[in-house]
């Protein structure tokens, strides 16, 4: 059950239209340094808790990336996959409908699990504002995911870690699980700066060679065979080898609780950077700090998106996106990773504390 707290939530609405058969959802846990932003996600088992926690976390992100956005966040109680693109249409619509007393004056919408940018033009459309929601296409001013924005901030917390361990990027040995459009992102930029990326995992499988995976390379493979384990040029493993392989960083991007009681004693690397959501439990998260392993917590690490959502909503373009996030993730993943060091406290902790910290001030 969600808590009600000094933060909030401020409004749990839930609507239905029995015209559509439209169950919705949306939180708004704190809107006091702007309006909730947080995307909607549409799944069958979606509930008001569920929401509510990824509302709380929107509201610890934004305010760590120092944007003018509260948090909150949407859920549409469907399966996607049972229904006609003409019965999605209605479903997406008839929820903006049912928002639009609260959108985009104190929500702001984006996409989430099984909505995309497609969603998010009807969802406009039916609100009569493009203000309405981020992650919209190009035509109507959208910042296309395909720019990489979560996957290029990664890469930058990767980079700040690293200068507390006294590395730099040339040659560090790094291991990403999951090869969507976060994982891809992260290994392309990396690349591009001196790391080199010696094993990756997909849905299938994974590889590894010590000598580096070319970015250009395995894409091609991926494209072509829907899986890099299809890669000619390395050496087949499994998905549970990626977190035990001994690398400097370590970089989940897909699944959540993969670093788990079975497997977190086996970690070697020095760093992980959590660039999926929720990668391990808290008490995980105590274990590694133990052992002296930095974690970069996830609303710090993979923020790229939502700054790019922000710069989306106030109109710029994306070499203002890129130069935003590298500016606000180096800055704000600085600043935990000091606080944790100072302090003797786990980087998460730090995390929260400064966003916290910045949230109170600006409710008084």
């Amino acid at each position: 059950m969600q808590v009600f707290d000094e933060w909030g939530p401020e409004k749990i609405i839930q609507t239905y239209d029995p015209k559509t058969k439209m169950v919705g959802i949306l939180v708004i846990d704190n809107t006091a340094l702007g309006p909730g932003k947080g995307g909607i996600r549409m799944t069958p088992t979606v509930t008001v808790e569920e929401v509510f926690r990824l509302a709380r976390t929107m509201t610890w992100k934004n305010a760590l990336a120092e944007l003018p956005f509260g948090g909150a966040k949407a859920g549409i109680v469907a399966d996607p996959k049972s229904m006609s693109e003409e019965h999605k249409v209605e479903i997406i619509k008839s929820f903006a409908k049912s928002l639009k007393q609260v959108c985009p004056s104190i929500y702001v919408a984006g996409p989430d699990v099984n909505t995309n940018e497609q969603s998010m033009k009807w969802f406009a459309e039916e609100i009569g504002d493009k203000k309405a929601c981020t992650g919209k296409p190009k035509e109507m001013g959208g910042l296309p995911h395909e720019l990489g924005s979560t996957g290029f901030g990664v890469a930058h917390a990767t980079k700040v870690a690293l200068k507390y361990l006294n590395k730099d990027l040339n040659n560090t040995k790094i291991a990403i699980e999951g090869y969507g459009n976060v994982g891809t992102f992260a290994h392309k930029f990396l690349e591009e700066w001196g790391a080199k990326i010696v094993a990756v995992s997909d849905s299938k499988g994974g590889i590894y060679n010590e000598n580096g995976l070319i970015y250009n390379e395995l894409m091609k493979t991926k494209t072509q065979t829907g899986s890099v384990v299809n890669f000619e040029k390395a050496k087949k493993i499994e998905n549970k080898d990626v977190f035990e392989l001994d690398v400097d960083v370590l970089i989940p991007a897909a699944l959540p609780d993969v670093i788990n009681e079975s497997n977190w004693n086996n970690v070697k690397a020095k760093i992980v950077v959590e660039a999926g959501n929720i990668v391990m439990k808290e008490e995980i998260e105590a274990k590694l700090h133990e052992k002296g392993i930095i974690v970069v917590p996830d609303f710090a690490a993979n923020a790229g998106g939502v700054i790019s959502s922000w710069v989306e909503y106030i109109g710029k373009d994306e070499n203002f996106m890129f130069k935003t996030v590298e500016e606000k993730i180096t800055k704000n993943v600085d600043l935990v990773l000091e606080k944790s060091h100072e302090e003797n406290i786990k980087p998460r902790d730090a995390a929260l504390e400064i966003a916290k910290q910045r949230v109170r001030k600006a409710m008084k």
